[in-house]
């Protein structure tokens, strides 16, 4: 059994990236406040610094956390697009403040560097990409599209009305049954674009 010497810079850790978290889905980057991430997570700043060395890399590790949650919540089927592009309707539908989080990276660090070669974001494109790409070569996938054009329309039509809050019915039932209405209309769009193959 871990000591609580052992198991403290864990929980510290993860209390601060769940701080983080919520920090930065609600302020994005540069209105995240190191001073408030450490006071929700009930640690100094001088601990945080010592787990994490600025705003940037906190950011980093929160968006491929979150990168990698949506990944496995979501799972790329290349013979079910369709499919797929529900079920992101469906996780960004039930976690907005997810889809802000990742939104911010993409405002405030859009071309402020060049992306690395371990960036989480080009390797998840990569990887999907190549899963296209085979799903291409083995039939079950129009060829002529560019995998990389494939994955850009699919998940911007599946996230096309998420994002759109101010549109949304304000009572609770109506609005459930508009986005179900919106993510029919996705599924459908997506299946006209690249109909399922699978069985």
């Amino acid at each position: 059994m871990p000591s609580a010497t052992t198991s403290a810079p864990d929980s510290t850790r993860e209390r601060i990236l769940a701080a983080a978290t919520a920090e930065f889905a609600q302020y994005g980057i540069a209105g995240a406040r190191i001073e408030r991430i450490a006071k929700a997570a009930r640690t100094s700043k001088e601990r945080l610094y010592a787990h994490f060395r600025g705003k940037e890399e906190l950011y980093a590790t929160v968006a491929a956390r979150e990168l990698t949650a949506v990944t496995e919540a979501t799972r790329l089927d290349p013979l079910d697009l369709p499919g797929y592009a529900g079920r992101l309707h469906d996780h960004f539908a039930a976690h907005p403040e997810r889809l802000r989080l990742m939104g911010w990276g993409r405002l405030e660090l859009d071309g402020a560097a060049p992306a690395s070669a371990d960036d989480p974001v080009q390797a998840a494109m990569r990887h999907k990409t190549e899963q296209l790409r085979a799903a291409q070569r083995s039939g079950g996938l129009d060829p002529d599209w560019d995998p990389a054009d494939i994955l850009l329309f699919v998940s911007q039509l599946a996230m096309s009305w998420v994002g759109q809050s101010e549109l949304l019915p304000t009572d609770e039932a109506e609005r459930t049954a508009f986005l179900a209405a919106r993510r029919a209309a996705v599924v459908q769009a997506v299946h006209r674009l690249f109909p399922a193959t699978a069985s």
